[in-house]
């Protein structure tokens, strides 16, 4: 069992380079609308920044502001206490 010039795990292989997608530019939904206050009692709206497995997306996902985004997280944790927003997805 001898090693080869490249070693024992023989040549390396190349990869090949992925094509990166082109992603629309992210906004904040509350800003544009005009909301000055995420409220809870808003479900659809807070239906669309919570993933199928329950989580709050993120800021990088949903381009809210920081502002808005933590009126969204406390507003989906009243929604869920409340039990207007399943803590788990379906």
């Amino acid at each position: 069992m001898s090693a080869g010039p490249r070693g024992k795990f023989g040549d390396k292989k190349k990869k090949k380079a992925r094509a990166k997608r082109v992603e629309a530019p992210k906004f904040c939904r509350f800003e544009k609308d005009g909301v000055f206050e995420v409220d809870y009692r808003d479900i659809p709206i807070l239906g669309r920044y919570v993933s199928a497995q329950g989580k709050i997306t993120s800021r990088k996902r949903n381009g809210c502001t920081a502002f808005y985004q933590r009126q969204l997280n406390l507003a989906v944790k009243r929604a869920r206490f409340l039990a207007l927003l399943p803590f788990v997805g379906e």
